[in-house]
């Protein structure tokens, strides 16, 4: 199964906060069969140890180290909010929820890391057309 899947893209969603938009992102894991309640819960518990914003309005929410055993299998979930959701005061549009217990998502976060450097490839992924768009954008070959 592909660690990225169309099933596994939101768009179009809105959040009245950080805390509303991680449990979004624990809801879209949990629905995609890749965690548990348990694990989604864990993402509120890493955001309170650091931040999860890695710039160009994406945050990365994953669970704590402690919280793998709750992971059932390795997926990330896009998760995109066109009105923003303040993250400690940065401007967060793309969710990218992670469940991996090693290291099944380094690929797509290497992608990732590619699409944010291009400025135009990062707009693009804040604002897809379409799940196809995320996909072309994220997965490439990973999938």
């Amino acid at each position: 199964m592909a660690i990225l899947s169309a099933e596994g893209v939101r768009l179009g969603l809105t959040a009245t906060d950080k805390a509303d938009a991680l449990t979004q992102c624990g809801e879209a894991l949990v629905s995609i069969g890749a965690a548990t309640q348990e694990y989604a819960a864990a993402l509120h518990d890493r955001e309170l140890q650091v931040t999860t914003y890695i710039g160009e309005g994406v945050a990365i929410p994953h669970g704590t180290n402690e919280s793998r055993e709750h992971i059932q299998r390795a997926a990330i979930a896009y998760l995109q909010f066109p009105d923003g959701v303040d993250w400690d005061g940065n401007d967060v549009r793309v969710c990218i929820a992670i469940a991996s217990r090693s290291e099944e998502h380094i690929e797509i976060l290497q992608r990732l890391a590619s699409v944010l450097m291009d400025p135009d490839a990062a707009a693009s992924l804040r604002e897809p057309a379409s799940a196809d768009d995320v996909l072309a954008l994220l997965a490439g070959d990973a999938s």
